[in-house]
């Protein structure tokens, strides 16, 4: 029996309480979102979103093994196009947030981005009175902008509308794609579409004239974001419902606002803190609710079954969906 994820993590889901899980993964990810926008003064957002999504890549791979590669050949191929997609997606939403945040301030870039995933879970609920968290989410992102003012970066702002349409993507296709492939095989698949995506982008700004300086600490920025959060919400979900998920996913954009406070000093005034409370309360609201029972990733693995003989086939057994972005779980490969 082969385990894709590290055996520790499997003895830390019963050491540290999965809300805290949760939270360090978030407090990480907007560490490395931070220390992000510090490197855009050495280097162009494309180029440093290429070189993280290079280095997730290339860790994912690793810690996937050769299992990773019998999943690639037991694929159909309408697996593979959707990994091919999501990458793209997942390529878009870092890249477009990245713009974004080299313009406007974190904690509004991420709550912009965020209608994304509150769209999704509005929508799936189809009810129309769950349309006011939308409108409480808009007017907080008014406050955050604040384009009474007459100093709004559009261009920064639809950086940041544009990232949230890809996370409306990326929820989607991750779904499809957690269907028939464990999350780190999944996960580093996309991550490599993502690198290749924007390696035209990117890559010239990092390999015309290399900084060895710039390229070690995007290893760092990627070790924050998507490897530490992505594992800790890899156990913590399989302990969470997926309103206690959502509800604790909704303080995103005010963690994204202190980190941005402590790391790279951007202090919002009182209209602004209005508007987060707003988002907040909203991202909340509509986590309540949904009040579907159980964990938000099931215990349930995915077995893949590989012949070495000259036969061919593989049998996929299908995780259930992965909802919001960066909820993934690796699943146990079996070979036979």
């Amino acid at each position: 029996m082969i385990r894709s994820y590290l055996p520790s993590l499997g003895r830390a889901r019963f050491q540290i309480p999965a809300p805290m899980m949760l939270l360090i993964g978030m407090f990480t990810l907007h560490t490395g979102s931070s220390l992000a926008v510090t490197a855009f003064e050495h280097a162009s957002p494309a180029t440093v979103t290429w070189l993280r999504l290079t280095w997730a890549a290339l860790l994912l791979t690793a810690f996937g093994g050769r299992s990773l590669w019998r999943a690639v050949r037991a694929a159909s191929r309408r697996e593979l196009g959707a990994v091919v997609i999501l990458g793209t997606a997942s390529a878009g939403m870092m890249l477009f947030y990245s713009e974004a945040t080299a313009r406007i301030e974190l904690g509004t870039a991420t709550s912009i981005e965020f209608l994304g995933t509150l769209v999704v879970a509005v929508a799936a609920m189809r009810r129309r009175r769950e349309l006011v968290w939308i409108v409480a989410a808009v007017v907080g992102v008014i406050c955050l902008t604040r384009p009474w003012q007459g100093d709004l970066d559009l261009v920064g702002l639809g950086f940041a509308l544009a990232g949230a349409v890809c996370v409306i993507g990326y929820i989607v296709l991750t779904q499809r794609v957690g269907a028939g492939f464990g999350a780190v095989h999944g996960l580093a698949l996309a991550m490599t579409v993502g690198a290749l995506v924007t390696a035209p982008l990117g890559a010239p700004g990092a390999l015309v004239d290399p900084d060895l300086g710039l390229i070690g600490f995007t290893l760092l920025i990627a070790l924050l974001f998507p490897m530490v959060p992505f594992l800790l919400e890899m156990v913590a979900l399989q302990r969470m419902s997926r309103t206690a998920y959502s509800t604790f996913s909704s303080l995103e954009p005010a963690v994204a606002l202190v980190m941005g406070m402590i790391v790279i000093g951007q202090a919002p005034v009182a209209v602004q803190l209005v508007g987060m409370g707003l988002v907040v309360v909203a991202g909340i609201g509509a986590a309540r609710g949904d009040q579907a029972p159980g964990p938000a990733v099931p215990e349930r693995k995915v077995v893949r079954e590989y012949r070495t003989g000259t036969g061919s086939g593989a049998k996929d057994g299908a995780s259930d969906p992965v909802p919001p972005p960066g909820a993934l779980r690796e699943p146990t490969v079996e070979a036979a």
